[in-house]
């Protein structure tokens, strides 16, 4: 969420900016059209579903090639099981992963930990990206929650009092 005091900020062509309050999170290959859903926004959905899709058919191509060259190379039946389950595994975690960072914010920490995983399985990563894709941008639901608790908390700061406090009724 960006952390926005609600000033008026020079805007473009430096026409002061009077929009006040929370600003909503830009998306990756989004912006912020998820906000309304404008924009194109459905569009975008449907050609990234596509592409992630196509995308994660082509690294399952390259993989085949690399299974074939191993075939050919003759270095034993083990070899190839162990590759195998290495990216069956690999995808699986990666997938699961990904999936679980469109609900919360990952930890740094973790998320730079898994990165070698996140690498070798990224077939897992690709397919969780085409699947939330389906539904809504990946990360939506997540920032469309925090853009409206930054909403209510702005208006709740915001909100003036109605009279005048110093004529407020004591109660004895």
């Amino acid at each position: 969420m960006s952390a926005e005091n609600g000033k008026a900020e020079n805007g473009k062509n430096g026409i002061p900016d009077t929009t006040a309050g929370p600003r909503p999170e830009p998306l990756r290959f989004y912006g912020t059209t998820w906000v309304d859903h404008d924009s194109g926004y459905a569009a975008r959905r449907a050609g990234l579903a596509v592409g992630s899709l196509a995308a994660a058919a082509a690294a399952c191509f390259v993989l085949r090639l690399a299974y074939q060259g191993l075939q050919i190379a003759d270095i034993g039946s083990f070899v190839s099981l162990l590759m195998i389950v290495m990216f069956a595994i690999c995808s699986a975690l990666a997938f699961r992963h990904t999936w679980s960072g469109f609900g919360s914010r990952p930890d740094p920490d973790r998320q730079a930990s898994m990165r070698g995983l996140l690498a070798i399985g990224f077939v897992g990563s690709l397919l969780a990206y085409f699947f939330r894709t389906l539904t809504e941008a990946p990360g939506e639901k997540l920032h469309r929650e925090e853009y409206e608790k930054a909403r209510t908390d702005y208006a709740k700061r915001t909100t003036r009092r109605s009279g005048n406090p110093s004529k407020k009724r004591r109660h004895r």
